[in-house]
């Protein structure tokens, strides 16, 4: 189970790296008044979690994949662990980062600028911290509906495996019940503060008519002419279908308990199996949708309250920027569809012998026996 699972994760965590380093160029040329504005107080967070998070976290991964067979088991666990809070630790300075751009805290403006004040209040933003509970929770779900799916595909196909693949689709199935909860919970309270952190985004996707123009007059005043209003069709569309695929998994999710609690079901109810396969798109679908809610219904903010998208981006040429865009949406498409591909091809494969720890000295009998390395 380990062997396989951690085989789909590497695949996932590779084009992970990818995506990230493609998004750094798109910092980088596409929001130069951004970072120039405010990079000193949310560049921080993120440099943090690449030099302290992501390097840890590779070099245990890396450790991971080529230490099997070489290190005893339990220090191969505690290698993978490692991974695992430091790809949460990560998930938190991200949204460090992200939380002081919805809701900006512990700065001062020096010379036109933005710079760190208070260390605290930026490490301890609400703003980021529900975020993070949401995500982690989220991400946790995914992987229950990832694993479940995965499962139900390999048991309707009656593979040979089958005790592997019903324990991945139990151990889904009872996953995904805590974490569906939790994001849910953690994503209430987020709409609750809403009302306090960014209200128009809260008046628009609530449909007030009154308060949206109440609070457009408010910041009309505030901050000089302008629209305020960030576009219905994205707050309120985003949020609508991260709460039906919300409702949906939940249907799906605590009859699936039930079930997974009998033998019979998980192994031969391929009316159910179909179903696991049918709902694996649910959880990503609310994951781009949440962060489109997120991010669309901060507009035209991109640090709220603060600067304007318009003067956020950098100083070229509409047709430039339109190339930008065209070429980076284009570029996380296809490492998308890349990233499906892979995952999709090797899931269908299932358990292999020449996978992830694979040792080739146990089938060669000139190999030298298996021993602790010396270094």
């Amino acid at each position: 189970m380990v062997r396989f699972w951690g085989q789909l994760y590497v695949i996932n965590y590779a084009v992970g790296i990818v995506t990230g380093i493609v998004m750094e160029f798109q910092f980088g040329l596409s929001w130069s008044g951004l970072t120039h504005y405010a990079g000193n107080v949310f560049g921080a967070s993120l440099a943090v979690e690449t030099i302290v998070a992501f390097f840890v976290e590779s070099t245990f991964l890396g450790l991971w994949i080529f230490g099997w067979n070489r290190f005893n088991r339990w220090a191969h666990l505690a290698m993978i662990w490692v991974v695992t809070l430091t790809a949460y630790l990560s998930a938190y300075w991200i949204l460090v980062s992200n939380g002081f751009l919805n809701n900006p805290v512990g700065h001062r403006e020096e010379g036109g600028k933005l710079v760190l004040a208070d260390a605290g209040a930026l490490l301890t933003n609400p703003s980021a911290l529900l975020a993070f509970g949401h995500i982690v929770a989220g991400a946790l779900l995914t992987a229950g509906f990832f694993m479940a799916g995965v499962s139900a595909y390999h048991l309707f196909r009656r593979t040979p495996q089958w005790r592997l693949f019903g324990s991945g689709l139990r151990t889904g199935m009872f996953l995904s019940l805590p974490a569906l909860f939790v994001t849910a919970a953690f994503g209430g309270v987020q709409l609750s503060s809403l009302k306090t952190l960014q209200p128009m985004k809260s008046a628009v996707f609530s449909q007030k008519t009154a308060e949206i123009a109440q609070i457009q007059a408010d910041m009309v005043t505030r901050f000089g002419p302008g629209d305020y209003v960030p576009s219905e069709a994205w707050t309120r569309g985003g949020g609508i279908v991260m709460m039906l695929s919300f409702a949906l998994m939940m249907y799906l999710v605590v009859p699936g308990v039930v079930l997974a609690f009998f033998r019979t079901a998980v192994h031969r109810f391929r009316a159910w199996h179909v179903v696991l396969i049918a709902s694996m798109p649910l959880p990503y679908l609310a994951m781009i949708s949440g962060w489109v809610f997120r991010e669309a219904g901060r507009q035209p903010w991109v640090v709220y309250g603060l600067l304007k998208t318009e003067d956020a981006v950098s100083g070229l040429s509409p047709g430039a920027m339109r190339a930008s865009l065209i070429t980076f949406t284009t570029l996380f498409a296809l490492l998308a569809a890349v990233n499906i591909w892979l995952l999709v091809r090797c899931a269908r494969r299932g358990p292999v012998e020449d996978g992830l720890g694979h040792d080739d000295r146990a089938h060669d009998d000139t190999a030298r026996p298996l021993a602790a390395p010396s270094y």
